[in-house]
Formats: C-alpha cells, structure tokens, sequence
C-alpha cells in the first residue's frame, strides 16, 4: 500500500493479517482502543475486523506498507509444531494488536519484498520467508494471543468461526439464528460473545463486510455502483446508496474517486497461493 498523503478518520477492512509499514504512521481505532503501527511497531488481526484509521504521510515521505493475510493452513500448522515443543499458550485471545517490530522480522519482510521482485525468487523462496515471517510473529511478545485465538476455542473462537464463515458468504443470505447454531450457541449468547469481540451486532457487522467488499471492488475493478452493490448481496441499488452514504460519508462513486486517489495499490503477487505447509 502506498498513500502520498495524509488521510483522517477512513474506514477500512483487515483481513486476518500482519500489517508492516516500512514508511510512514497509522493509527488504529477500534472501540476505545488505538493501536499504532509505524516502522517500529507492526498491527496483527487475528479476525476479520472493520476499523477506523488515520495515516500519516507526504508527497517527500509517503506511506509504504505490507499487509501478509493469514494463511489458516500455515498457522495451523505452525500452532501444531509449538504445541509439540511445549510453547505456552495461556494468553487471553485478542482480535487485534500492535507490537514493537524486532530485527528479524524486519529482516524477513525485507528479504520477502526483494525476493518479490523476481519471479523465480518469488517462487522457489517467497513461501519460506512467509512462513518464517508467521513463526516470528507466533512466538513474538503478543503470540500467545494470537494463537489462542486461532486456535478456535471457548466463546472466542467460536464468534472467529462465525466471522470467517461471513468473511466467505457475504453475499448470501445470513441469518444471526443459523450462524449461532453453526458455532454451538444459543443467540442471545453468540450476540452478547459476538458483541464483545467485534464492538457491533453480527447484522452491522455482516452489512459492514458488504460495504466494504463493494468500496474494494469498485476501487480496484472499476466496478460500477450497481455491479458492486449486485456482487455483494444487495438487491436494491438505492437501499445500497443510502447505507454506503450513511457508512462512509460519501456517495459510492464520489468514495471510489477519493479513494483511488489518496492510494496507489501495487501489483502484488499473491505467494499465500503456494502450498507453504512443506
């Protein structure tokens, strides 16, 4: 991600990631939290969360980040082999942290960005420094959180299931009853767990994620308002207009203009592709 200029209050959507900026300030801002992630501090989603935040960058020193989505295969795999080696995991789960940002980690987003540039590198050693980029994180100061939490158990990981089934089925029709019964709990239960983690209902949730989906694909498709509102579960095109205005501020394709103007998204090659469990 690159921002040539300084951006206040924008919402935006984290997929289960590791956030490293290499140039540049972001805050985050979830419920009454703020989580800063700058060159010596990384972010780190264990869920998919909607969050509000503020960057800080010029045309002379732009914004320059990386965001690592969370291979489910790799983390479970890796959470196997720590378990077998006896690394404690008695933390209370978290959807969200910051931590300061250590050499080695440092060094291997480094090396995995150069090994970007050429596609043999990108290939034969992108999958091996990803991995090593989870292990570092897994057992860095805040791993013991994260693992907890993707680990899915008690009431935590039951909500996390519930989040990654919406994060895949967004478009589909969702109801609060079938989700709670998918992860085992009553509804009033799975409202009040869901509540807790993500800081809203698992209905603005869900209408949040197809907003969001809808602002990305007419960002980085072009993808018209009516196109996108389609895409995403909407069958009607001013019930989408009213609820993207009312949520962002902006009208859907006075967003997408602001948007595609304030970042400038690389061509990123997306190594998660490779079976990195070997």
């Amino acid at each position: 991600m690159r921002s040539d200029r300084a951006l206040k209050m924008t919402a935006v959507l984290y997929d289960p990631s590791i956030v490293i900026v290499c140039q540049g300030r972001k805050r985050g801002f979830f419920g009454d939290e703020t989580y800063l992630y700058d060159a010596q501090n990384y972010l780190v989603l264990s869920v998919p969360l909607p969050l509000f935040t503020e960057t800080d960058a010029t045309p002379e020193e732009p914004l320059l980040a990386l965001a690592l989505s969370l291979d489910r295969a790799v983390a479970a795999d890796l959470l196997l082999t720590l378990d077998r080696e006896g690394q404690p995991l008695a933390a209370p789960p978290k959807g969200v942290f910051s931590t300061p940002l250590d050499e080695k980690i440092a060094d291997a987003a480094l090396r995995l960005m150069q090994a970007l540039t050429n596609p043999l590198e990108t290939r034969v050693l992108g999958p091996s420094i990803l991995r090593e980029i989870y292990f570092r994180v897994l057992r860095g100061p805040q791993g013991g959180a994260i693992r907890t939490a993707m680990t899915e158990s008690g009431g935590f990981g039951r909500i996390a299931r519930a989040m990654h089934r919406i994060q895949i089925d967004f478009a589909r029709d969702l109801s609060v009853a079938d989700l709670a019964r998918e992860v085992h709990l009553s509804v009033p239960a799975f409202h009040a767990h869901f509540k807790k983690i993500t800081h809203t209902s698992p209905l603005q949730y869900l209408k949040a994620i197809r907003l969001h989906q809808a602002r990305l694909l007419m960002i980085r498709d072009s993808c018209t308002a009516a196109a996108a509102a389609a895409e995403v579960g909407y069958a009607s095109n001013s019930q989408f207009g009213r609820e993207f205005k009312r949520f962002f501020g902006r009208s859907p394709s006075d967003e997408a203009r602001c948007m595609r103007a304030a970042f400038a998204l690389s061509g990123v090659r997306e190594i998660t592709r490779f079976d990195l469990t070997h």
